[in-house]
């Protein structure tokens, strides 16, 4: 397997000459001070270090270990990456594009994306992990009250504990509308959360302390369809008064999902056998409170495709140069071997450039949605965005 090296010529060339980013947080008060140039350099030249030295080595481990379910219904990630996570954790990482309020860094969204683009291209399975989390975390900021948030919010942001989003059933997919999972009121405020969730990314694991579970269900008398569906917040161990996990609540790993790819991440079958939840957000209005997870998790869904075309390419790269066959149409280039790289064909040259293309282009794509996501966060107008967006296509 090819080694991976983070391309930071290419980033720095998207954010500083083609998206000129330092003009992008000069202008946004809330980042003016703290995304200075030298600190967004030094953030992904150190995160550049961590993905090629901590991440990519573990994620050939990955793919062949898997993720083991025991008996009791616990996960088991592949070897080092529960060490791994550690090691995010305690650098800081996790924090990095937070509320400073609860225990954020206060960085803007986009440093958070060039930082997730090159966890997902070392390490795609692993960095489902901490990706999970930070749409939770982004559902919390904007619907959670103030309690849910000291309670769930600021673990979340130091990475202590991570999150999940529970939104596809057996019998649902794309059609949330006719979800089953139903929530009943509890004497004490909350709710007994019952129901099967599947494809649950990062669903049990033995990364964290706890795992907070963002959950669509439906309230009794609920109207049909979509407009009776609310959000709750589920956590693996119930908070003791002290803010620490306490008993364990009843949600369960049923299984792991059989998958082509992305091995090390534990995708699950989830299911909830009364557990105790807290509505987020008004009644019958959870989808709405939901797209706020799902607005932040499409930018990391393109980002996928972005990691992954970076990292074919390089593997291709790496095997062009390596492989032999026939000579090249302007003469030979290995007279000390029996023929040349493959490299020197026009039309693998070719292949190897549109590879390179189409990384590159969704790099700047990807890296042009995050600064829009920046504006919003920093509390500007939806005209505002669309004047970057008019300027880019211009």
């Amino acid at each position: 397997m090819p080694e991976y090296k983070v391309p930071l010529r290419e980033i720095k060339f998207v954010t500083d000459e083609l998206l000129d980013f330092p003009a992008h947080y000069a202008n946004l008060p809330k980042f003016a001070d703290v995304a200075t140039p030298d600190m967004v350099d030094a953030i992904i030249t150190e995160g550049a270090k961590f993905c090629e030295n901590v991440l990519a080595p573990i994620n050939r481990t990955g793919d062949i270990e898997g993720c083991t379910r025991h008996e009791d219904g616990s996960v088991t990630t592949p070897t080092g990456f529960k060490e791994a996570y550690r090691q995010y954790v305690d650098n800081g990482w996790a924090s990095l594009s937070s509320d400073v309020e609860y225990g954020g860094q206060g960085l803007p969204e986009s440093l958070g994306t060039i930082v997730s683009e090159m966890v997902g291209t070392a390490n795609w399975s692993w960095g489902m992990y901490p990706g999970l989390s930070h749409g939770a975390k982004n559902t919390l900021e904007a619907w959670g009250t103030e309690d849910q948030k000291q309670t769930y919010l600021t673990h979340l942001i130091s990475g202590e504990w991570t999150g999940t989003m529970c939104l596809t059933e057996p019998a649902c997919g794309s059609d949330l509308g006719i979800l089953k999972t139903k929530a009943e009121p509890n004497a004490d405020g909350s709710y007994a959360i019952s129901g099967t969730k599947i494809f649950i990314s990062a669903g049990e694991h033995d990364m964290s302390g706890n795992i907070i579970h963002v959950v669509l269900a439906r309230l009794p008398g609920a109207p049909a369809g979509t407009k009776g569906i609310s959000l709750f917040i589920v956590p693996k161990f119930l908070v003791s008064e002290d803010g620490t996990p306490g008993e364990r609540n009843a949600v369960e790993c049923g299984s792991l999902e059989h998958k082509m790819g992305i091995h090390g991440n534990s995708t699950c079958v989830m299911n909830f056998d009364g557990a105790k939840g807290w509505l987020i957000g008004p009644e019958n209005k959870g989808l709405n409170c939901m797209f706020t997870f799902m607005n932040v998790a499409r930018i990391g869904t393109a980002l996928q495709g972005v990691a992954s075309a970076e990292g074919s390419f390089q593997g291709a790269l790496a095997y062009a140069k390596d492989r032999l066959a026939m000579r090249s149409l302007t003469g030979v280039k290995a007279p000390d071997k029996v023929a040349d790289p493959i490299i020197v064909h026009p039309d693998v040259r070719k292949m190897l450039l549109t590879q390179k293309a189409f990384a590159e282009g969704g790099r700047a794509l990807v890296y042009l949605t995050a600064m829009n996501a920046d504006i919003v966060h920093n509390g500007e107008t939806k005209k505002r965005v669309k004047q970057l967006m008019t300027c880019w296509a211009s």
